[in-house]
Parts: structure tokens; sequence; C-alpha cells
């Protein structure tokens, strides 16, 4: 597909916003929405549905840094314009490459938490919420709901994003490890859906619905069984 930069938009979740924009090739716009989004599915398709309206009437293109995630994308209609989605379960899929990577990580490891930059630089896990449960439930309570978030998970891994220094990442989720009595480990991810994304390159690891269409589930199960 034939991706015009300066006539198309990304709407990212400000931890995808981070892996995107040292790829973007000029004159590409990109805007970020916070992560508290996730929070509440239906209103960040709401907020989507609203971003891709106003952008729609200026932009041919508009590619969505999200992935499935918890059906937000499901129902968004493509007025005017072109929408491009990963096709991933969510943006953990996007980091490592592929839906493919995330579902073996998952058969082999299912008790991972995962982590990478983006996430920890907007405050977006749930160690970050510890703090103020902490501040709103008290220290003991604030334990024992954390302790029953995490009683299925075994591994907290990192996802290596990048080549910028990671120090500082590695400290903070090593710390957490330690804390929450988790492995801590590290993946090597891969920013090639990414930039095939961001070049064009989209064959079937892409969502495309073309002008007027609308964003269906079944678009993300295709080929499978």
């Amino acid at each position: 597909m034939d991706i015009n930069p300066e006539n198309t938009k990304i709407i990212a979740c400000a931890t995808v916003i981070e892996e995107l924009l040292p790829l973007m090739p000029p004159g590409m716009q990109a805007v970020g929405l916070e992560y508290g989004l996730h929070m509440n599915p239906d209103d960040l398709k709401k907020t989507l549905q609203q971003e891709i309206d106003a952008a729609a009437s200026k932009i041919e293109n508009i590619i969505l840094g999200y992935g499935l995630c918890s059906m937000a994308v499901v129902g968004l209609k493509a007025n005017g314009c072109t929408l491009i989605v990963p096709r991933v379960d969510d943006c953990i899929g996007l980091f490592l490459g592929s839906n493919e990577h995330y579902k073996q990580q998952h058969k082999m490891e299912p008790g991972t938490y995962y982590l990478s930059k983006g996430w920890i630089e907007v405050g977006g896990t749930p160690f970050d919420e510890h703090r103020q449960m902490i501040e709103r439930h008290g220290e003991k309570k604030a334990k024992r709901m954390m302790d029953l978030m995490f009683k299925d998970y075994k591994r907290l891994v990192l996802i290596i994003t990048g080549q910028e220094d990671m120090s500082k990442y590695r400290k903070y989720t090593k710390e957490q490890a330690d804390r929450y009595n988790l492995r801590y480990e590290e993946i090597t991810g891969s920013n090639a859906l990414i930039k095939r994304m961001l070049e064009g390159n989209l064959n079937g690891d892409f969502v495309v619905v073309p002008p007027g269409g609308t964003i269906k589930y079944t678009d993300f199960k295709l080929g499978e069984s």
C-alpha cells in the first residue's frame, strides 16, 4: 500500500508513541492518547472515534497504534479515511514484532507480566498504582490487593525495544520483580511490525479498513482455526 507521509496521521497510545516517533518519516503527523483510557474500553473507543473523525477531512490514512485492546477498536468507523491497525491483541505483540511471538511466549510462560520503556515512562503499571492504593486504603490492604492481582504471575519481563540506554528501566523492573517475588527476565523486542506499518508494507499482519468501512472483531482473527 502506498502511504504518503504528509497525508497520514498516527493516533497511538502513550506507551506506543515512544517507539513510533523515532521511526516516523518526515511530514507524518502523530498524536498520543493517555494510557489511562485503557481502564474503560468504551471511553477509549469514543475518544478514538472522535480523533478519527476530526482528522479524516484532512488526512487520507490514519494509523492506529493500538491492537484489539479489550475490543476498544471494534466498531470504529473509517469515516472519510482509510484505517490501518496492526493485527495484534495488544501492544505487547507490537513490541515483540508479531502476535505469533506473543502467543509463543504466552504458551511457554502464561504467568508473565510485561513492561516496556513506554509503560514505565507514562507510569502505566500496577506497580505505580500500588502507591496510590497505599494512599487510599493503607499499606496492609494495598499489599493484599497487589498479592491478589499477581497471584497467578511468576515472571516479570522487560521488553528491550530500541538501542537507547535501558539501565533505569532495568533497575525499575528488577526492583518490582524482587518486591513482588517474580522472576526477572528480558526479551529483545522488534520494531519490524512498526516499521512495516509506517512504510505501508502491510500484507496479512494488519487490518486495513477502506473509507466507509468498520473495524470488525473477525478482522483480527483471519486464518485462525
